[in-house]
């Protein structure tokens, strides 16, 4: 809304200056001339005599207006128009900027409250964390208590058992010197009776040794025969390899011999088995000779049927001309008499 201290009627005062200078109004020159006033309230006056203005473009100018004056105002309307929408764009651009940077300043300050309650998130779930911890280290903290408690009445146990422990190791010392002196009492005796033991045994193992040495010699002898019964045997095994590899050497002769000799029997069975297909191909080719020979001896057959039938037909008349002619001097001879009688 305009202020109370610029009114439309000096803003319409200060166009009419302006145009009768020849200026073309804008809100620039308008505030030049009027000396004061905010651009927004003459930009609204402004803007309002141009609306009239436009309303009352197609008005005809009053009589006795010279039509120079008239072109003249309609050029000056027109330009005043078009400076007038060059401010127009001009404002809105910056009312445009402004905005923009209203919405940026805007966004920005979400952004740092959202940037803000985050940190206080993240705050409250450290302080929460935190509190969590030392209630955990106050629980450990009296556990701690409790156990050193324990530790420190078990420790009077241990002391208490140590003591115990040592007096029970003296009387196991004077138990052990006790014993330790039965028992080099008892090796004492024991020596004497492994050192008669010993003697006993010595003897006994000279007499066992002659034996072994009897045993021994008896061993050798027996190994000697048994090498010479193995020498033997190896000799006779020796001369049944020799004849083995004999009969193995005829053997493999007699196999490539039965080899070559079947070599020899798969090349004539082959020759046969060629010989078979060649016989067969000709008995075919006989066969169909056969028949066609058979087809032809019955097509001669029955020609020579038709010959005998027509040989038959034609004896047949032969006979009957014979007897036609056996009779004809008869017949000649018949009616001759009655011509003759006549």
């Amino acid at each position: 809304m305009a202020r109370s201290g610029i009114q439309y009627s000096d803003v319409q005062q200060a166009i009419d200056t302006l145009l009768s200078r020849g200026d073309t109004p804008s809100v620039q020159r308008i505030r030049e001339v009027l000396g004061t006033g905010s651009f927004t309230t003459i930009s609204e006056h402004f803007r309002l005599w141009r609306t009239e203005r436009e309303q009352n473009r197609d008005v005809p100018p009053p009589k006795g207006v010279p039509e120079v004056v008239v072109n003249v105002a309609s050029e000056l309307w027109r330009e005043a128009q078009e400076v007038a929408n060059q401010a127009l764009i001009h404002y809105r651009e910056e009312a445009n900027r402004q905005v923009e940077e209203a919405q940026r300043a805007a966004m920005e300050a979400a952004q740092k409250t959202a940037n803000a309650e985050q940190r206080e998130s993240a705050l409250a779930e450290h302080l929460r964390h935190t509190e969590q911890r030392l209630e955990a280290l106050n629980r450990e903290l009296a556990a701690s208590q409790a156990s050193e408690q324990h530790l420190q009445q078990a420790a009077n146990e241990a002391r208490q058992e140590n003591q115990q422990l040592k007096n029970a190791n003296q009387e196991m010392q004077q138990q052990h010197t006790a014993i330790a002196e039965q028992h080099s009492q008892a090796l004492k005796e024991q020596q004497s009776g492994w050192e008669k033991r010993l003697a006993q045994e010595e003897q006994r193992n000279e007499a066992a040794e002659g034996r072994l040495m009897a045993m021994l010699d008896e061993a050798r002898q027996e190994r000697a025969q048994e090498e010479k019964a193995f020498q033997k045997r190896l000799q006779q095994k020796q001369q049944r390899i020799e004849a083995l590899n004999e009969e193995l050497k005829s053997s493999r002769s007699e196999l490539r011999q039965q080899q070559v000799e079947t070599a020899n029997s798969a090349q004539q069975v082959k020759d046969l088995e060629q010989q078979i297909v060649t016989l067969k191909q000709q008995y075919e080719s006989v066969t169909q000779q056969l028949s066609q020979a058979q087809n032809a001896y019955q097509q001669q057959s029955e020609k020579a049927r038709h010959e005998r039938e027509w040989q038959a037909q034609m004896a047949q008349q032969m006979l009957t001309l014979q007897q036609q002619l056996a009779e004809l001097p008869a017949s000649i001879s018949i009616k001759e008499k009655p011509s003759k009688s006549d």
